[in-house]
């Protein structure tokens, strides 16, 4: 990475971090993409995000799998770290939290395409599993997320791990 990318990041190797525990969208950093020309997934697996029921204000918990094909930004690990970390004392549904965390990287990042898949903790018996994505409009990958979303989860994995 050329040094002149990294001159924006306040987070990366700062070992005074402040953790935040309301909802901010304004913690996320950005780098620039070195490999435009490639089209590429990055994956982050998020196993330990809480949010708070809106209802009980009981803690949910859930594991984030976010994957983006990225354009010209590229959101930065642990800013991101940061940002989910700030949804632990926010109440919301389990479909909000998905959708929020889609929009403000969307709005962060504009990307080719994204997807995140929320796959929370079961409570009372019942596991919600909110998946939403987005394909740049007018590109090959609005008719990819189309495609991703009428195929997802065509072949539920075997759930013996919660």
């Amino acid at each position: 990475m050329r040094k002149s990318d990294t001159n924006d990041l306040t987070l990366l190797g700062n070992q005074n971090t402040e953790y935040n525990y309301k909802y901010n969208p304004d913690i996320l950093e950005t780098f620039e993409n070195q490999h435009r020309e490639n089209d590429y997934f990055v994956k982050f697996n998020i196993p330990e995000f809480t949010s708070l029921c809106p209802m009980t204000g009981q803690p949910d918990y859930a594991t984030i799998y976010l994957s983006y094909m990225p354009d010209v930004k590229m959101v930065e690990s642990k800013s991101l770290k940061l940002y989910m970390v700030s949804f632990r004392n926010q109440p919301g549904f389990h479909e909000d939290c998905a959708n929020i965390i889609m929009k403000d990287l969307i709005k962060l990042l504009d990307p080719k395409y994204i997807e995140v898949w929320a796959k929370f903790t079961p409570r009372g018996g019942i596991s919600i599993d909110p998946y939403c994505n987005y394909g740049k409009p007018n590109t090959i990958y609005e008719e990819m997320a189309r495609e991703r979303m009428f195929k997802h989860d065509m072949y539920p994995e075997k759930v013996d791990n919660r």
